[in-house]
């Protein structure tokens, strides 16, 4: 009986050595992603988790304040304080407008017809930025003071009238008024409209209104057509940069205003600095950043632009 030998294994190949160069060099996004975390952690998600348990806290700053998961809260500040919610989204959701009405056509100068001006025009655009949030509204209460030019000529064109009748002013003035918040929340945000606007109409090859001027399309239609529907992402991006800050803002609203054109974030700003109520506040907070969230995203779905923003 003879044995046959069995024929000889090749060894298995070795594996290559992992080089501590490639490991760096896969670890290289992180460390780089590494201080925008810590700064979203430090400065976003930390003052948010304090935040939420703040509004669930009972007691008074004489005893202190202790967490009790007093989640009715949210309802008494809700059903109270709810005038100055809707106040204050009917405020920003006509500043918002005004500011789509008014900066669209600016917009559109700039991008198509400025050509040598429009590095002037854009930074005549951002100029406000230049000066104080503050200073800028100031003024405007100094522009719209009873006895001013404005009052003046919007009397003289009957103006005042028809917006006493739609409840907009009182009488022959503006000032105090919602007329004259919505007109300061118009001005100061503007800029976060137009800048927007003018980058995705800037990016619209101008070969394809040729191409619609070449289809015998009117101007209006290839308005309608190609420039409207193409310029989308950026009257999202306008309109979400416009509403968002001007829905939280106070400074118009306490400068402009009166006790009767308080907006939530006036509410938000007396329960943490005067009152002194901290989980009336902090639920007031939370119920705005859900306000808005559950508006900005219904408006998203029905413009349709959720691949686009």
């Amino acid at each position: 009986m003879t044995v046959t030998e069995a024929p000889p294994t090749s060894p298995a190949p070795a594996r290559p050595p992992v080089h501590r160069t490639s490991v760096r060099r896969r670890l290289v996004p992180y460390w780089l992603l590494l201080p925008g975390v810590l700064w979203l952690v430090v400065f976003f998600v930390l003052p948010l988790v304090y935040q939420a348990s703040t509004s669930v806290q009972t007691g008074s700053l004489e005893q202190g304040f202790e967490v009790t998961w007093h989640f009715a809260t949210y309802w008494d500040a809700l059903t109270e304080y709810y005038p100055q919610f809707l106040r204050s989204l009917l405020y920003a959701g006509t500043a918002t407008a005004l500011c789509l009405l008014l900066g669209y056509p600016l917009a559109y100068l700039i991008a198509f017809k400025a050509g040598r001006w429009r590095n002037l025009l854009l930074v005549l655009v951002i100029a406000p930025f230049f000066t104080s949030f503050l200073i800028r509204t100031l003024a405007w209460k100094t522009i719209l003071a009873d006895g001013g030019p404005v009052v003046e000529v919007l009397n003289t064109v009957g103006v005042l009238d028809v917006t006493s009748w739609l409840g907009m002013t009182a009488g022959d003035r503006v000032l105090a008024t919602p007329l004259a918040v919505v007109t300061g929340l118009t001005y100061n945000f503007l800029p976060f409209m137009i800048l927007p606007l003018y980058t995705s109409l800037e990016r619209i090859d101008p070969r394809l209104h040729e191409a619609a001027g070449d289809l015998y399309a009117k101007p209006s239609t290839t308005f309608r057509k190609v420039t409207f529907p193409l310029s989308m992402p950026g009257v999202v991006s306008g309109t979400l940069l416009t509403f968002i800050p001007a829905s939280g803002d106070y400074v118009n609203a306490q400068l402009l205003g009166s006790t009767d054109t308080r907006m939530i974030g006036n509410v938000i700003q007396s329960q943490f600095l005067r009152v002194l109520d901290y989980p009336t506040a902090a639920a007031l907070s939370f119920i705005l950043m859900a306000v808005v969230l559950i508006t900005v995203t219904v408006y998203i779905r029905r413009a349709g632009t959720e691949d686009l923003v």
